[in-house]
């Protein structure tokens, strides 16, 4: 039996995480293997992509993917959220049960990044870090913004197109200190370990010595991505420039802290749905026994005929550089 503990230090580590006021532990580390289910109509508003482990249950990938796949090596995982080339703005559902990764509604319409020339689609593999999360109530001491209450972002670089929904083991280069509509968010950039290059790899200076103008045009991607909704351009931090890869694993370890704050019940969760199967025990509120997920995805539409994507999605948008 683990002793109750209050100091976070000492409450988590790499093999177990303890709830505080819970008498056990439970380990999320037993089985690393994770699959999807598809529920809905893809391309539509009912689309849904829950998650198992290996066991298969139904899990978070919010809350119950480990953030290291190695952590005396700083290999984090990465949930896969939009493919390489693809519009669809997917993302983890934070505010749904179990977290399923279903596609941005705005103003009633299925959201799409716009491609803005000379980019189409998103230009890297797009996803988040599990278990962080950006505090929208902790100013940042660079930024001077407040947390945009995400998961950290990733930017995987890696010559492979990943599937939504895969997790992939990453390693991590640098961060760019994006701040988007007064907020900070941060945007990882990392490579997938079982890329062929990835052992070129070791820091930000090899991605601009090996894909030279590949960090210009994600400056540029995030700069106007927005533009053709008509917001203003977004800005960064540190005169755009991308910091180190150990700058980076500091950031992402920090809002792994605001992630534990938050799931220990330190922190108030506001919107967010902190309900997961792996890591919270006994009278927790958000505990999620195996049968209440099995429940909560059932409620769900089950997967039916994938419905097309409207033709705007492919226009390119053309405006002068400020």
């Amino acid at each position: 039996m683990a002793p109750v503990a209050t100091d976070l230090s000492l409450l988590w580590s790499s093999a177990a995480i303890v709830n505080p006021g819970a008498a056990k532990t439970r380990n999320p580390h037993l089985n690393m293997s994770f699959t999807v289910e598809e529920r809905g109509n893809p391309n539509s508003p009912s689309y849904r992509l829950f998650f198992k482990n290996g066991e298969g249950k139904y899990i978070s990938p919010f809350h119950d993917i480990p953030i290291y796949a190695d952590e005396s090596q700083n290999i984090f995982h990465m949930v896969v959220e939009v493919p390489r080339w693809t519009n669809a703005k997917m993302e983890i559902a934070t505010k749904d049960v179990l977290n399923p990764i279903k596609q941005d509604v705005k103003k009633g319409k299925l959201r799409y990044v716009a491609n803005v020339f000379p980019h189409k689609g998103y230009i890297w593999n797009y996803g988040a870090i599990p278990q962080t999360w950006e505090d929208p109530a902790h100013k940042d001491k660079d930024t001077n913004c407040c947390g945009d209450n995400d998961p950290i972002d990733v930017c995987e670089i890696g010559s492979r197109v990943c599937i939504r929904g895969e997790v992939v083991k990453v390693k991590v280069l640098g961060i760019l200190a994006m701040i988007d509509e007064g907020e900070t968010d941060w945007k990882v950039i990392a490579i997938n370990v079982e890329d062929p290059e990835a052992n070129e790899f070791n820091n930000i200076s090899d991605v601009q010595r090996l894909k030279p103008g590949y960090l210009k045009a994600t400056v540029d991607w995030f700069r106007r991505y927005k533009v053709p909704d008509g917001k203003p351009e977004n800005r960064f931090a540190f005169n755009e420039e991308f910091k180190d890869k150990d700058f980076a694993t500091e950031v992402i370890k920090s809002t792994h802290n605001f992630w534990k704050a938050l799931i220990c019940q330190q922190t108030k969760a506001g919107e967010l749905n902190c309900k997961n199967t792996c890591v919270s025990v006994g009278d927790s509120p958000y505990c999620c026994s195996a049968d209440e997920a099995k429940v909560a995805v059932g409620e769900t539409c089950p997967c039916g005929k994938e419905e097309p994507i409207p033709s705007s999605v492919d226009k390119w948008f053309y405006y002068e550089k400020k």
